[in-house]
């Protein structure tokens, strides 16, 4: 009987876990950057087209923004495309409007971004985090996560609600039982 506890304390931390690396993946966060280029590639479902990868399948245009870290100088290079009506469920339809602000941000060397996005860089698979948004700034400091910290919360808050009621709700017909 103690392993079957164990299994499903295993299990249900493992679904925590993975909750909790889609929504740091799903939910926005920020960075102030400098914006060095700006590119478009001709991708496939398998990535960049070049002459290791031949197309194979149907292609689309993705662009491609090259940041610097102003302190740093960490560079980043970000991916702007449509989510459409697809999940995650930015509903971004202007990937070609952030494109040309982030080419007239890196037109000015001293010029900062403050860029919303999604994802992750993952280099050894070539996955980009996806910019839904991008705006002029002057300062370094990046925003404080108000709609996370919100999120987060009210999910939580909703999670142990639930636990608490149903919990109650077993013990309740548990007494029954006994004192029926």
């Amino acid at each position: 009987m103690k392993w079957i506890k164990g299994v499903v304390i295993g299990a249900i931390l493992l679904v925590i876990t993975g909750a909790g690396l889609g929504l740091f993946y799903v939910l926005p966060q920020y960075d102030v950057v400098a914006i060095t280029g700006v590119e478009v590639k001709r991708v496939d479902d398998d990535g960049v087209i070049n002459a290791e990868n031949p197309a194979d399948g149907p292609t689309r245009d993705v662009y491609f923004i090259n940041t610097e870290h102003p302190t740093s100088k960490k560079v980043m290079v970000y991916r702007n495309e449509d989510t459409g009506w697809s999940f995650p469920w930015y509903f971004k339809f202007d990937s070609a409007d952030v494109q040309a602000k982030a080419q007239g941000y890196s037109r000015d060397a001293q010029q900062l971004a403050l860029i919303r996005y999604y994802g992750w860089r993952i280099q050894i698979l070539s996955v980009f985090p996806n910019i839904t948004d991008i705006e002029a700034t002057n300062s370094r400091e990046e925003p404080f996560p108000w709609f996370n910290t919100i999120f987060l919360t009210v999910g939580t808050l909703l999670i142990l609600f639930v636990v608490f009621f149903l919990r109650r709700r077993f013990k309740r017909k548990t007494r029954g039982e006994v004192l029926g």
